[in-house]
């Protein structure tokens, strides 16, 4: 956790994080963290809103994909219903029964960090501020996933690993990115 704390240090202190987003809806900064399953983009994000001054939106991705298949849908989620959105709010996946739950609205007038795979888009990135990749060798990212979700992830590593690569392929949110971060 000492690197994604000194990382949300180094985040800090850059301009961007000052600045409003170019969203219709947000007065304050936008932040989008992408990578990879078990990269450490929850890790940073967590430092980053903890260690931000003042009070900040924090919408995990991990709340919202609609199930193992669900990476584009959350993608095109924070687009249409977040950053692109008049009245901008999110709706929680129930994971337990499969199903959709509640909407969360989400305030404009406070910072936004938005963390997930599939958050660093072309069409998300044109309405942040600042976009984050985080990137780790495909090994440790693996053991840290596994280790993290244990059981219920493992039978679907592969699945999500291919949506993965389809949205890398696609949209490649490395090359979006301000800002990468790759572990040493």
């Amino acid at each position: 956790m000492v690197l994604a704390e000194e990382r949300a240090d180094a985040l800090l202190s850059r301009p961007e994080i000052l600045t409003a987003s170019a969203s219709s809806a947000f007065r304050m900064p936008v932040v989008l963290i992408d990578g990879r399953s078990g990269s450490g983009k929850t890790q940073l994000a967590t430092a980053l809103a903890d260690r931000w001054h003042g009070p900040v939106t924090l919408v995990r991705l991990d709340d919202i994909y609609p199930g193992w298949d669900g990476l584009d849908a959350a993608t095109t989620h924070v687009h249409d219903h977040i950053l692109a959105a008049a009245e901008p709010r999110w709706q929680r996946h129930d994971w337990i029964s499969g199903l959709s739950a509640e909407w969360t609205p989400v305030d404009p007038a406070l910072p936004l960090i938005v963390e997930g795979t599939g958050s660093l888009s072309r069409a998300n990135a044109a309405l942040a501020t600042l976009c984050i990749w985080v990137e780790l060798d495909d090994a440790t990212r693996k053991e840290r996933a596994l280790a993290r979700d244990g059981d219920t992830y493992t039978p679907h590593w592969e699945r999500w690993a291919a949506q993965e690569r389809a949205f890398l392929t696609r949209e490649n949110p490395r090359a979006l990115a301000d800002v990468v971060f790759t572990e040493p």
